[in-house]
């Protein structure tokens, strides 16, 4: 592990006895440009439609619980290794670094979540962190909790046209010609539509050899399509928007950072160690999100996972000036900074 240069997180240094800002509360307009709505047909649409087709995994015929199993088990991986390492601690913050062929590979899981290319998914975080719980944050539940967890998809957002925030969020990500292609070819849309035969491949195949009918093969096939697919991509979606939503909100704050970002329990568990956002929010270049003994980070014991086996590399732990911005008196300089030996 190794203490790299990181950018200044935005910590409010207070006097030890000073109250808490008043964020709590408080109130913000919606980014600009938004109002009058224009609304973002394209992804109300296909958002609809996944909702939509997700429920009927769960009518008589098609549910099994196998395919229930395979739902949970792929929004546990594609979240964990899509979206959390790579998309977010990987990319966006550059806390760790991998081998090219497995960056490249957990992109590829990311993007079959349907949640962006990763240049827009870290140009789009990346802004959130600027200007986090201010006017220009794309998602801030200060601007209304629906619109922070979805609204805020539905509408046509003009600060986030592709040009104008890849040029000052994502050029480093873009000079990587792999990512070059997967925008230059809709790759997203591609990655999306060709997982949808395939998992019903799979379920038909595993039915058929069972020595089930074509008829209930089909069946099968097309349950572990509706819940490997619509079911799993739903979970991840909400799982992800909670992230935005629910952790500026709801939880309690290790440190006193100038925005209203939390660790929320519910979140922090089942996103797989995202939902410890205020420490994150505190040091954001750091890789490991759980900073108490109990704040389970499952992300960050795959990232130490893979540093030794020797697939990860420059991890960046947090940094030993948190101790002194911590609200609590418990979490010392060892709580935090302590990556076990």
């Amino acid at each position: 592990m190794t203490n790299a240069p990181r950018p200044t997180a935005r910590i409010a240094v207070l006097p030890s006895d000073a109250p808490l800002p008043p964020l709590e509360g408080s109130r913000i307009s919606l980014p600009a440009g938004v109002q009058p709505f224009k609304l973002n047909w394209p992804y109300i649409i296909v958002i609809g439609a996944y909702h939509a087709v997700a429920v009927l995994a769960f009518m008589p015929g098609y549910f099994s619980w196998s395919g229930l199993v395979l739902a949970i088990v792929g929004t546990h991986l594609c979240g964990l290794f899509g979206i959390n390492l790579c998309y977010h601690r990987l990319l966006t913050h550059r806390g760790l670094k991998c081998p090219k062929w497995l960056e490249h590979a957990m992109v590829i899981l990311a993007m079959s979540c349907l949640q962006e290319t990763p240049a827009r998914w870290v140009a789009i975080h990346r802004r959130h962190h600027q200007f986090a719980d201010e006017q220009p944050d794309p998602h801030s539940p200060l601007a209304g909790f629906f619109w922070s967890h979805i609204g805020w998809l539905l509408v046509h957002q003009p600060e986030l046209s592709r040009l104008g925030i890849y040029e000052r969020y994502a050029k480093d990500i873009l000079r990587d010609r792999f990512y070059v292609a997967l925008e230059r070819h809709h790759w997203l849309i591609w990655i999306n539509l060709l997982q949808m035969p395939m998992f019903f491949a799979a379920g038909f195949a595993a039915a058929w050899l069972s020595g089930e009918t074509a008829a209930a093969a089909a069946t099968t096939g097309l349950s572990i399509l509706l819940f490997g697919v619509f079911v799993r991509t739903v979970l991840v979606w909400h799982i992800t928007w909670a992230i935005n939503s629910v952790t500026h909100v709801w939880g309690y704050r290790n440190y006193e950072t100038d925005e209203d970002s939390r660790n929320n329990l519910v979140i922090g568990l089942i996103s797989n160690g995202e939902g410890w956002h205020n420490n994150h929010h505190a040091d954001p270049r750091s890789a490991r999100h759980g900073h108490r003994w109990w704040e389970i980070d499952n992300t960050w014991l795959t990232i130490r996972f893979l540093a030794w086996l020797g697939l990860a590399k420059d991890v960046v732990p947090p940094g030993g000036h948190l101790a002194k911005q911590a609200t609590g008196s418990k979490l010392t300089t060892r709580g935090v900074t302590g990556v076990p030996e």
